[in-house]
This record gives structure tokens, sequence and C-alpha cells, in this order.
């Protein structure tokens, strides 16, 4: 039989990649807040992780079905109180798709959480090397140091700014298109020129409500996002700088001489 084995070179687990598209890493998460950003819109918590393909189809899951059973309608006339209106402006049969998938997402972004993170442990014993460095005919990609109140700045600005600024371009792209898809069916921006202008009246009665109340939580997981990731961009950065010094400029035979501290 044949054994395989494990050179100082090889990769099982490594706790980075960089493409042109952006940078997918490994970090510790609270799954809490995983799972939070899952309850505010589903599909959120597993683009935190860098689990896109679930992500996506969760929030344009979450989007469709929210809209054909009036959720956020339900919403709205149950904290307003107006629980007969409530009744009867919701699609039971739409929402007898929405709660299952609600659930999943909530429950699947959680384990997922915990068990990237027991991943990550294990990549980081591993230390495999983090390749800094990506071109290609159309972009280039690089680990660098950015601030995070920047990016934060460029996505309160518009959302997918922030994501543009740390290069996680599948993001940005996804999060901008969204946020201008969400903003034209609610009627947000002619609203807020009424509102700016003191027509209240007017600025309420062309606000689309089941689309606006999307944009809380498009908005603020866009300055979310872009915060934590540059935060973890700029340890990552570190990282790559510590392996490539420990491994170009530390001599593997030099002893680190033990400090003593003796007591008085």
């Amino acid at each position: 039989m044949n054994t395989l084995k494990y050179s100082k070179f090889s990769k099982r687990r490594t706790i980075a990649f960089l493409s042109l598209l952006g940078t997918s890493q490994l970090h510790l998460r609270n799954p809490y807040v995983i799972a939070f950003w899952s309850v505010a819109f589903p599909g959120m918590g597993h683009l935190l992780l860098s689990k896109y393909l679930r992500g996506f189809l969760l929030f344009i899951w979450e989007v469709i079905v929210n809209y054909k059973a009036h959720v956020n309608l339900l919403i709205l006339y149950s904290f307003l109180g107006e629980f007969e209106k409530a009744k009867q402006v919701v699609n039971i049969q739409w929402l007898s798709f929405y709660i299952p998938a609600y659930l999943f997402a909530i429950w699947d972004s959680y384990r997922t959480t915990i068990d990237l993170n027991h991943a990550y442990i294990l990549a980081a014993r591993e230390d495999a090397e983090i390749e800094p460095f990506k071109i290609g005919t159309m972009e280039i990609n690089y680990l660098d140091k950015r601030k995070p109140w920047v990016a934060t700045i460029w996505s309160l600005l518009v959302p997918g700014g922030g994501q543009l600024y740390i290069h996680r371009l599948i993001n940005a792209f996804f999060i901008l298109t969204w946020w201008i898809v969400i903003c034209l069916n609610a009627e947000f921006l002619p609203s807020m020129h009424y509102t700016l202008l003191g027509d209240f009246q007017k600025a309420k009665s062309i606000l689309d409500m089941q689309w606006a109340l999307n944009i809380p939580s498009v908005y603020f997981f866009a300055m979310y996002d872009a915060y934590t990731n540059t935060i973890e961009n700029n340890k990552l950065f570190d990282w790559e700088q510590s392996q490539f010094f420990n491994k170009e400029y530390q001599n593997s035979n030099f002893i680190m001489p033990l400090k003593k501290h003796v007591r008085d």
C-alpha cells in the first residue's frame, strides 16, 4: 500500500487563496454574529463566509419569495398593530415556501462557521505558504495594508464601494447590483428627494415599503462586510510578511536565548 507523505512544501490546508476576483480566507468568526446576519437577510451570513454560490442562492430566494409572500408588509403591519391588515396582505402559499429556507439559512450559516473555525485552527498550525500576488490580463490582486474606516466610508456612500476598495469584486458587484434593484423598486431616491424638500406626504405615498424594508439590511451589511474584511486582510498581510522573513532572513541554526527573570 502506498503511503502519502507530506513534505514541508505540500499544502493540505491553507488559510487564504488569492484570485483575480478577490481574496478568500479562513479566520475565526463568531457563529452567533454570522447567524444574526442570516436572520437579518438569508444569504448574508454565507457571503461573510465567502460561500458565494450558497449565499447568492439564498439571497435571491429571499428577495423573490419575500416579495411574493409579502413578508415585509406582514412584519410592518404587525409592528403597527394592524393585525387584520397583516393577515389580509400575506400570501400563505408563498409563506409556506419561505419559512423552511429562512430557518435553513440560519442553521447552515451557524454550522458552517463552526466547521470553518475548526479548519482555520488546523490550517494555522500547518502554516502553509500564502501566495501574496496574482496578476492576469484583466486584473491584479495583491496583499497590502488598507484602512478599515476608508472601506466603511465608501460603503456608506455607495454599498459595494468598500468591497471594491479591498478588491472583493464578486461581493462588490453583487451588493451594488442588488442595491440598485432594491432602490429602484422601492422608489427610494425620489422619496428621499421629496423628504429633503419637506414634502413628507408625497415621499410617503411613493415609497414601496415591501422593497424599502430590504434597504437597511443591505446597507449595513455592506459596511460591516467591508470593515471586517479589511481588518482580516491586514492580518493576512502581516502573516505572509512574517512567513517571508522567517524563511529568508532567520538562520535555522540560530538558538533563541531564553531570558531568565530573577526574583528579588
